[in-house]
Formats: C-alpha cells, structure tokens, sequence
C-alpha cells in the first residue's frame, strides 16, 4: 500500500490533500473520532495527527470538490440539514468539517439505513439522526433550528421542489443550498443537460441565486451538483 508523503490544507476550511509516494493525491479530512472509520476509508497518520482518506466515488461533495466546487460552505461550526443522509458517508466528512461546535441533522426515510446512521452518530456528537420523509419538513420542525446549509441528495422526480420546500423551513436567508440533481431519478427519457437547466430555473424562480452548476461524471453519471444562495 502506497505511503503518504504530505498532508495539506486545501483552500477550503477542514479539508485537506494527502500527497502520497506512488504520485497519487486523495482528498481527506481531520478524523473527528481518531481510530474509527465509517464506510472502509483508509485512516492516514501524518505528524501525530489522523486523517480520513474522503473517497469521490463514494461522495458526491468529494466529487464536487475534485470537479472543481470554488467554495464550501460548510465550514467550521457551520449548522447543516441534510436531507437523504443515508448510512453516514458523506455526512461524516461533514462531522469532520464542521467539527464539535457544528450540526449535522441527517434526514433519511429508510428505517434500515438510519440505524447505520445511527452507529455513525453515536461516536460523533455533532450528527443528529432523523427518520423521517423530506416531503414533509413540518414533522421535524420541532427539532430542526435554521441552518447555514441546505444538502440534498435525494433520489426523487420532485427532488428540487423538496429542497425548495425544507429551504422555506429551515434555510436562513443568505444561507446557502448544495443540490445534488439525479437526471435519471426525474427523467430517463431526456439529456441530463436539459434536465438539469429546468431544475436551476426551478431554484432561480424560488429566490435562489445560483453560484455554481458541476458535473458530477466521472464520480457519478448523470448527476450535477448545484451550489446557490437563498435570498429568502
């Protein structure tokens, strides 16, 4: 197994390039709870500290970073609701980035997949798990303050009308909204540029300034990712 050679600050906050001595670079975070992975990931020591190798082809953020995302707003102390959290893989890099003064709320419908989310959550504070279905924010209202950044990646046709929706809830004004937009889960029949064009004037109609469209491919086919700014 090749040996990391250097570890460096990116020009976003908490996250960081590992150099290692095959040539390659990965993407990795400061490890919030030294020791314990949460999906595989390779845990890197470098100068006494801990890092986890943060896989792109696992997460879409990841993706988006290496795809070129100028700016991350999810930063230090940053208060996150993430919708379609899964089993905790990207949303552990979050916990990374945001570190112990951060929030994570991790929406996800499925019973089987929040109690993976939960294992993650149990060694990492700043995670709140919630089963719970998108569609309806009203229900989690009550445990959800408003947040800095709206992530969401959802597999479903309505998936930015859902986002729209939690953003009226949640996302405070100026805050800012990381879409992951699936073509195929809302059209197999179009080109995803098409798709993906209708789905940014859906965010622009709703108070949305959009900052940045990326292509997700090679890390995810037919998926972009959207970075925009709510004006309220």
């Amino acid at each position: 197994m090749s040996e990391v050679i250097t570890v460096k600050q990116t020009n976003m906050e908490n996250i960081y390039e590992c150099e290692f001595n095959d040539g390659s670079f990965r993407l990795c975070t400061r490890n919030l709870v030294p020791n314990f992975n949460v999906y595989g990931e390779r845990l890197i020591k470098y100068e006494g500290v801990e890092y986890r190798e943060w896989n792109a082809f696992r997460s879409k953020l990841a993706g988006a970073i290496l795809k070129g995302l100028k700016t991350n707003p999810i930063r230090k102390g940053t208060k996150v609701l993430y919708l379609g959290a899964a089993s905790g893989t990207t949303i552990s890099h979050v916990s990374d980035i945001i570190e112990l003064n951060g929030k994570a709320y991790g929406v996800e419908f499925s019973p089987r997949v929040v109690r993976e989310l939960l294992l993650v959550a149990q060694r990492r504070p700043n995670i709140f798990p919630l089963l719970a279905d998108a569609r309806f924010p009203q229900s989690y209202k009550s445990v959800v303050e408003n947040v800095d950044v709206l992530y969401v990646d959802i597999a479903q046709p309505d998936q930015t009308d859902i986002a729209i929706y939690n953003a009226k809830f949640f996302l405070k004004v100026n805050g800012d909204m990381l879409l992951v937009i699936k073509a195929r889960s809302i059209d197999v029949t179009k080109d995803p540029k098409e798709i993906y064009k209708t789905e940014v004037e859906k965010l622009e109609n709703s108070n949305f300034e959009t900052i940045q469209i990326i292509n997700l491919d090679p890390y995810d086919k037919d998926h972009a990712i959207v970075l925009s700014k709510y004006k309220g």
